[in-house]
């Protein structure tokens, strides 16, 4: 008989509650619905979401450990498996050195804790250098907001908000905040508030929109410095508010006096009295929302972008009060709030922000003849292949590299050039979380329970025993494992922190594989199926060191001496998800890292990137590459790359090029008709989908296509346009790193 269990989507960050429907015999997803039980979706479901059976049903999936050989892939065992990627991995470090070991990943939308189990991985190789995709997007932003605010994550209050601003996003399709459709309609229904949308297409949401900015393609920059200078040349500004709670304000806004705001207006294509009819609305609101997303973060002055974007924040005074924008008490924060960068990377000097080589300059740096070049890399979770500006170049770094190991579900493009491919079980086979909870004043935490079983005659793993097998064969888990085992059987699961605690004691290793040493001990102990849950054990204890009365306010004993251990048993009891922290109004003030709550306005590394805005942008429309892409366009049936059937898809299956029909006119095309899109690194062919809702010289594509999938019958077929062979990651922003991908200068061809 078929069962209705909680869960959650993995096709964005939100991570919507839903409930799933299973087969009778325990494997597939049947049907999909909201789940009303939720602490933050509260039963909302979008058209993608109804789809994620798609993802637990793949025929891609990879269910054997498998080895590279010159014949193709083979099926090996695990044993041999983990011990010569171990032995291989150890010759590297000894020859070469651990930092020439290279992890890429750590999961995606949905799965956080590969990552936390990785660690020890890394740990055990002495691997210092990693990456993931936030490194794609969200680098330049989290330095930025690390500048100013010491604290990476300020959100926008869009319930609560008089206005809403959304640069570079269209949540009706990208969401970004809860219950997004039912926020967006509250936003533009009432009069008494507005939306405000700063896109160069005429999206969904910027359908519902007051004021849409429609900017043109790749201005961002100048848009904002326009609507900056507005504001003190009309003194909007609400100084009294600056001058309390920032520094170096009057510094920065002495910059914007260089600019001319009519050729400010003339190069992002807003007419200067509409812009100022902007800033005035911005100054009279109570209450601002704010939200910068990929339009903006993968694309020209991306860092630059971030900056102004924050600026804007403090001179309406758009912080720390309800309907602005706060910093919410996060799980575990997904990228550093400190503004120092202590490391680059050691073949281009790249900076290291949070951690991370950017994604883009990783095969570079592997096809380097640089002594200090990556030798190995471990892949997990993640899709670089197909993620990473240019294809071609990634692959080739991947071909060049001693050893490759791939931890996934699928068979995806990058694990075709692997040596070994080391398969996992899904996000629904075991206990899985996210740490996208970026809600106020009131937090949620969702550790989603199992709800399906591995297909029959599979040999997959979790994670967090993969890791534990590596750690275990290298030599590295400490000895005190056998100890607090015995402990635990004589004095109880209710003595777990006083044992763990009297160990780590002993021997410092035992923080250092924390992860895997708690799925080896914790993850015993813990109901069937969610030992992988076990790494979270620590994490809740440094909430709870962290953050004790916003958890006594969510109901947590504040007195308790094990309040972390009560956390975390809160985590595995409550499989709809739960409220864990509560906040003061007030409390963004308190998480401000810069120095007497106080927040910066100075980030020296940007004022020759401001004052390079004096340069007016080249006519694209001139070259020979006369149109601008933007690639990866969020429609209503597109998402991340974890679902690779195109099946799942209920429109545009092969994702149609959109073009201007004035455009189209001067090309003779009609609807269907087919295309070359061409690049300097690439070319696909693709139909077009003629719109007035694109303006002329700008064309876009979506998201989420492109990949090789392997159909019902064993067919390799493949939908759509692989973006990344369209791309070069010489095209990225000169600070961080992030790609343009949304800036893209390309021909347009006719082929029929």
């Amino acid at each position: 008989m078929s069962q209705w269990k909680p869960t959650a989507c993995v096709l964005c960050e939100n991570n919507c509650g839903i409930e799933v429907k299973v087969s009778p015999n325990g494997r597939l997803i049947e049907k999909v619905r909201g789940d009303s039980a939720h602490p933050a979706s509260k039963g909302y479901l979008c058209q993608k979401a109804s789809q994620v059976g798609h993802y637990q049903n793949s025929t891609d999936r990879l269910l054997y450990p498998l080895k590279k050989t010159a014949s193709g892939f083979i099926r090996i065992s695990w044993e041999t498996a983990i011990s010569e990627i171990a032995q291989k991995l150890s010759h590297i470090k000894n020859v070469h050195g651990g930092e020439t070991i290279f992890y890429y990943g750590g999961g995606g939308q949905g799965n956080h804790l590969p990552g936390e189990y990785a660690s020890a991985t890394l740990a055990a190789l002495q691997a210092k250098f990693r990456t993931n995709s936030l490194a794609q997007e969200k680098t330049g932003e989290g330095w930025v907001s690390a500048q100013m605010f010491g604290a990476y994550v300020q959100r926008g209050d869009f319930e609560n908000c008089e206005v809403g601003v959304f640069l570079g996003k269209n949540p009706w399709h990208s969401h970004g905040l809860q219950r997004a459709r039912q926020t967006l309609r509250e936003i533009s229904k009432n009069p008494k508030r507005a939306l405000v949308v700063f896109d160069p297409r005429l999206s969904e949401t910027a359908e519902l929109a007051d004021y849409h900015m429609q900017i043109k393609p790749g201005t961002d920059a100048w848009a904002l410095t326009a609507l900056i200078s507005i504001f003190i040349k009309e003194n909007l500004i609400n100084w009294e508010w600056v001058k309390e709670h920032t520094i170096n304000s009057e510094t920065i806004l002495g910059h914007f006096q260089q600019f001319s705001i009519s050729d400010l207006c003339e190069t992002c294509g807003i007419n200067s009295q509409i812009m100022t009819r902007l800033a005035k609305r911005l100054s009279t609101a109570k209450s601002i929302a704010w939200h910068e997303d990929l339009g903006v973060q993968m694309n020209r002055h991306s860092t630059l972008v971030s900056y102004l974007h924050r600026i804007l924040w403090l001179i309406t005074g758009s912080f720390g009060r309800l309907g602005t924008q706060y910093i919410s008490n996060c799980i575990k924060p997904m990228l550093s709030g400190n503004p120092k960068i202590s490391q680059c990377s050691p073949v281009l000097g790249a900076p290291i922000i949070s951690g991370m080589v950017p994604c883009n300059l990783v095969a570079e740096e592997i096809l380097s003849d640089h002594p200090a070049r990556y030798r190995a890399m471990i892949v997990e979770s993640a899709n670089p292949a197909h993620s990473t500006a240019d294809t071609k170049k990634f692959v080739e770094a991947m071909n060049r590299l001693d050893c490759t190991i791939v931890i996934d579900i699928a068979m995806t493009e990058t694990a075709k050039h692997a040596d070994y491919i080391l398969p996992t079980t899904t996000q629904y086979e075991k206990a899985e979380a996210t740490f996208f909870n970026f809600e106020f004043p009131e937090n949620y935490f969702h550790l989603r329970h199992p709800v399906v079983n591995p297909a029959d005659g599979s040999d997959v793993l979790d994670e967090g025993e993969i890791h534990a097998r590596l750690v275990e064969q290298l030599n590295e888990l400490p000895d005190e494992v056998g100890y607090i085992n015995r402990e635990l059987k004589e004095q109880g699961l209710e003595n777990f922190s006083q044992i763990f605690d009297e160990a780590a004691s002993k021997n410092p290793k035992i923080n250092l594989y924390a992860p895997v040493i708690l799925y080896r001990t914790l993850g015993k102990l813990l109901p069937n199926g969610m030992a992988n849950a076990a790494a979270l054990w620590k994490i809740a204890n440094k909430v709870a060191t962290r953050s004790p009365e916003s958890l006594r306010r969510a109901g947590l004993n504040g007195e308790s001496k094990n309040q972390g251990g009560e956390l975390f048993y809160k985590f595995i009891s409550n499989p709809h998800g739960l409220i864990f922290s509560k906040e003061e109004p007030s409390s963004s003030w308190n998480r401000l890292g810069v120095g007497n709550q106080k927040i910066n306005f100075l980030i020296p590394e940007l004022i020759d990137s401001l004052s390079s805005l004096k340069t007016l942008p080249a006519d694209d429309s001139k070259n020979e590459y006369n149109f601008i892409l933007s690639a990866g366009e969020r429609r209503a049936y597109t998402a991340n790359c974890v679902i690779r059937n195109k099946n799942w898809r209920k429109k545009d299956k092969d994702g149609l090029l959109k073009i201007n029909d004035q455009d189209a006119e001067k090309l003779t095309l009609k609807k269907g008709s087919k295309v070359m899109v061409k690049t300097e690194s690439g070319s696909a062919i693709i139909s077009v989908e003629i719109t007035n809702k694109i303006q002329s010289g700008h064309v876009s594509l979506p998201n989420g296509l492109g990949m090789d999938n392997k159909d019902e019958d064993g067919e390799i077929s493949r939908s759509g346009v692989a973006l990344n062979e369209l791309t070069s990651s010489k095209h990225r922003d000169f600070f961080a790193g992030t790609p343009q991908h949304k800036f893209i200068p390309v021909k347009i061809i006719p082929v029929d």
